[in-house]
């Protein structure tokens, strides 16, 4: 089960998770529903991870240490 705790953890490993220069473009991050939700400020960027929310899921989760996301979605 998710606790507020581990998505805090979460959300605040999204740098290192996708990488300090994403992390630049990222105006909001937040969980709703085991999903990742993250604000981007560049359009290109938003579609290359589109393509990588899997790759991205695994990361995220692996950084906490169990499974709190499911996906992630851009916008």
């Amino acid at each position: 089960r998710e606790t507020p705790l581990k998505q805090r953890r979460l959300v605040e490993s999204w740098p290192e998770g996708a990488g300090h220069i994403v992390a630049r473009y990222t105006l909001n991050t937040y969980i709703f529903n085991q999903t990742l939700y993250v604000r981007l400020s560049n359009p290109a960027l938003r579609s290359d991870l589109s393509m990588m929310r899997g790759e991205l899921v695994k990361i995220l989760n692996d950084v906490v240490g169990e499974q709190v996301i499911t996906d992630v979605r851009f916008g």
